[in-house]
């Protein structure tokens, strides 16, 4: 009964289906010239690019698109910040990413047959983004060489991303999958401290590491009263990434 009624609720989130205004071609230029999916094209080529794609203001929760929905476009997110997640079989959603200003999702969908978006979007605050045509951006690959190119190491980097993430997954012990977490989300990982920000809510981290938020807390509790980890909302400090480590070893 609760996994039909968490089903229910994801059918009722509001997806957005109406987009808002052009998007700025000064804006677009700059936004998409630094990522890879971009950085080696023409001025005049991304510019085509940015007139036939359009900015999308979502709200606190809105759905973008849903699972299996087809999917005609990928996104490029202007500011805010987005989840990824699928439903299981007993209808609760597992998180899978998050996706922060700067980001490109959906991009498979580029080469998708069918394309079906294999998962939900929803907004985790008020954000932008920029809806992307397939269409126009697949044409400009089979134009230019380079570009494909450029698409392809994108890719190559995504793929080295998500062996990661899996092999995260893969560690058994749950203490073990939060620590490799926490590490990755230091900008030098284990050769410097620092402070981070979890980019999710504790219990959608929980989610995202295949853990009861009970146990993500118990843990985090467990790490903070040894001295490994210092938190302030979602903010931890974490002085000695080695020692850290050396605990899940």
């Amino acid at each position: 009964m609760a996994a039909t009624q968490i089903a229910d609720n994801q059918a009722r989130k509001p997806v957005l289906v109406a987009v808002n205004n052009f998007m700025n071609e000064g804006d677009g230029l700059k936004a998409l010239r630094s990522h890879t999916l971009f950085n080696s094209m023409h001025t005049d080529d991304l510019e085509r690019v940015v007139q036939q794609s359009r900015r999308i203001r979502l709200g606190h929760h809105q759905l973008l698109y849903r699972q299996g929905m087809p999917a005609h476009h990928f996104f490029f997110v202007i500011s805010g910040r987005l989840r990824l997640y699928r439903l299981d079989s007993s209808g609760i959603d597992r998180t899978l990413d998050s996706i922060a200003p700067g980001d490109c999702f959906a991009e498979t969908m580029i080469y998708a047959d069918p394309p079906k978006y294999a998962c939900y979007a929803e907004a985790l605050k008020s954000s932008e983004v920029l809806m992307i045509p397939v269409s126009a951006y697949k044409d400009l690959l089979t134009k230019n060489p380079i570009y494909a190119q450029a698409a392809l190491r994108h890719y190559a980097m995504r793929a080295v991303t998500r062996f990661h993430d899996l092999e995260i997954m893969t560690v058994q012990n749950a203490r073990d999958r939060l620590i490799r977490y926490l590490i990755d989300l230091l900008p030098n990982g284990v050769n410097e401290g620092g402070e981070v920000e979890l980019p999710l809510p504790k219990c959608l981290v929980a989610s995202r590491l295949a853990m009861q938020p009970e146990t993500f807390s118990r843990i985090l509790a467990d790490l903070k009263s040894s001295g490994l980890v210092r938190v302030n909302r979602s903010k931890l400090f974490i002085s000695d990434p080695k020692r850290l480590v050396a605990l899940s070893q």
